[in-house]
């Protein structure tokens, strides 16, 4: 019983965290990416997405209860899990596992700190979530490398817990669909980057 309810806890963990969190993710960083057209271009996405309907609803339950459980779980598999494989053998697949967790702790500080930053303490002090917002955080060196190193983390985890995910949910079972998809998540990894490199260095 214990193992079916850990099969399925981890099925649920891998799903939350392409659907919805990895689409929101997706739909953050090209929204954010308007404030490469300029501080226009991002406040009236920004404003967009602001001004849904049910938006509090919306990020409750889409977003914010996914995100917490797949952070819970994510945690407690990085502290459980057995990580020697990756220093004993050097695998790829063993390196990349040991990369997904460290990269899920730092993507963890990172997120909870943005959703702080640009949220709750924008909420508590009723400061608009615009571009000056985001270009006042960021003209600290500490904070632009600090939010570097966070979205590339990011990025790199979702991309790669989408080989995990197709894996886990038997969408590439065979040793060549596992291999090629391996670089079509890099390719995910390094397009996603890019895009959310560009958004933060456009408000600096």
């Amino acid at each position: 019983m214990a193992t079916n309810r850990e099969f399925m806890l981890r099925r649920l963990h891998s799903l939350l965290g392409v659907i919805p969190v990895g689409i929101f993710l997706i739909q953050h960083l090209v929204v954010n990416h308007f404030a490469t057209g300029g501080r226009e271009a991002f406040n009236n996405a920004a404003h967009f997405m602001e001004s849904l309907p049910f938006r509090y609803v919306l990020e409750i339950v889409i977003i914010f209860l996914p995100l917490l459980f797949h952070s819970i779980y994510g945690v407690y598999i990085a502290f459980t899990a057995s990580g020697s494989n990756a220093v004993r053998y050097g695998y790829f697949r063993n390196v990349m596992f040991y990369l997904q967790r460290i990269s899920g702790i730092i993507t963890l500080i990172f997120v909870s700190w943005h959703v702080w930053e640009t949220r709750l303490a924008a909420a508590f002090r009723d400061v608009e979530i615009n571009f000056d917002l985001m270009a006042d955080i960021l003209s600290s060196n500490f904070m632009l490398g600090f939010y570097i190193v966070g979205v590339i983390s990011t990025t790199f985890h979702f991309a790669n817990g989408l080989w995990s995910f197709c894996v886990t949910w038997g969408i590439t079972q065979s040793p060549r669909s596992q291999r090629i998809f391996t670089y079509v998540s890099l390719a995910v990894f390094l397009a996603l980057s890019v895009v959310g490199v560009r958004a933060i260095l456009a408000f600096v």
